[in-house]
């Protein structure tokens, strides 16, 4: 899979998960100051993630991820 094409995946689920339009799903985006994300929408969307992409983030992983930047990079490096 391309990136182009793993990075459009990822927008849907977070267009989904985050009810925000997909112009607001950048790299650059942060979570919580530009998508208004909580706790609680961040587990959904990894929630998602590991199912569209068919893989497993723990906990643990999630740490230090403040932009849709860098979940998408943990995301593709599971696949």
């Amino acid at each position: 899979m391309s990136d182009d094409a793993a990075f459009e995946k990822f927008r849907g689920c977070a267009v989904e998960v985050l009810q925000v339009s997909p112009d607001a799903i950048t790299k650059e985006a942060s979570f919580a100051d530009d998508l208004d994300a909580d706790s609680l929408d961040l587990v959904e969307l990894v929630m998602a993630l590991e199912e569209t992409f068919d893989i497993t983030v723990e906990e643990s992983e999630l740490e230090g991820v403040l932009t849709v930047g860098q979940a998408f990079e943990l995301v593709t490096s599971k696949i």
